[in-house]
């Protein structure tokens, strides 16, 4: 490898079929752990990604796209399962709706076991990411005990909430294993819908998450508002506002968070894990949000490099 593998992601790896006002429908590379290690690679952070890919028109440019953009593959060889699909309708703000075909596919042929060991062989390894459709609790004897031995192993954990409640059936056990997650999580990050699907107690979404900072073991939690800015919130007491000054020219949503998660872990790695104070964490917000704002004014996951985002960021400051 020619990059230090610093990060290992583990999650789902889809299309998203993109449907039109004519009832078109485009297909497009996403899932949430997907873009993610695509949007790592393409910040210069060395990524691999765990889960397999099929043998399938989809995945193999799901897998084309992954070594493109500089990705490692800890499993290559594809498998004969079907690639995963959503249909994703996008409503009159360009945020997408989901429904998803995820029986008998791919990126779910997956074990604890496999997880583990891929990220034993890995000595440079300081983060390992999961969350969004991971955190299914059907799939939770892989991801769960993958995610104890990395916590244990000494390695940052970071758990992107992301629901998905509309496709899942039991949303009680869903809610209960996403807690289980983030209980083990270094970082989190999640939205304010995220929160209230959450059931954190709180009158706003900042008050939930500073609650559920402290009811976890989280060293920073990242609140995501959409349009309206973001928080950081670390467990010595900062918390950093920063929202963009400028009106963007949105093409979509699609990405945005995955993108913003991405600058956030590369600015993070990049200032050697530094969250002592708020000037720390107004760095990492600054660079996140920038990543975000790049990523919506293209149309799908189009994630920025570390140089695009340093260069907005530069030229369009954010509100502290």
């Amino acid at each position: 490898m020619t990059k230090p593998v610093r990060v290992a992601l583990a999650g789902e790896a889809l299309i998203d079929l993109i449907a039109s006002q004519n009832g078109k429908l485009t297909p497009c590379l996403g899932g949430a752990v997907y873009n993610l290690a695509r949007a790592l690679s393409r910040q210069g952070i060395g990524s691999i990604y765990l889960n397999p890919l099929s043998s399938d028109r989809f995945g193999r440019q799901l897998a084309h796209q992954l070594l493109e953009d500089g990705v490692y593959l800890a499993q290559p060889i594809p498998t004969q399962e079907v690639t995963s699909l959503a249909v994703v309708n996008l409503t009159d703000k360009g945020h997408p709706d989901y429904a998803f075909y995820r029986e008998g596919v791919a990126d779910r042929a997956i074990t604890s076991d496999f997880l583990v060991n891929a990220c034993r062989d890995i000595s440079s390894l300081e983060i390992v990411c999961t969350g969004a459709l991971a955190l299914d609790p059907r799939d939770k004897r892989h991801y769960l005990p993958w995610l104890k031995s990395q916590k244990d192993a000494g390695h940052w954990v970071v758990v992107d909430a992301n629901l998905r409640p509309s496709v899942m059936p039991d949303m009680t056990t869903y809610r209960d294993n996403i807690h289980e997650a983030l209980l083990l999580a270094d970082i989190i990050k999640v939205s304010d819908e995220d929160l209230a699907h959450l059931q954190i107690p709180g009158n706003t979404p900042l008050e939930c998450a500073q609650h559920l900072l402290q009811v976890s073991h989280a060293k920073l939690i990242a609140l995501t508002l959409g349009a309206n800015g973001a928080w950081l919130l670390t467990n010595a007491g900062t918390a950093c506002f920063g929202q963009e000054t400028v009106e963007l020219n949105i093409a979509d949503t699609v990405g945005a968070g995955d993108s913003f998660l991405a600058g956030l872990l590369a600015a993070l790695l990049y200032q050697k894990f530094d969250i002592a104070d708020a000037p720390a964490a107004q760095q990492l917000l600054r660079h996140a949000i920038a990543s975000a704002s790049l990523c919506v004014q293209e149309h799908g996951c189009v994630p920025p490099s570390w140089d695009q985002a340093q260069a907005w960021a530069a030229q369009h400051p954010i509100i502290f």
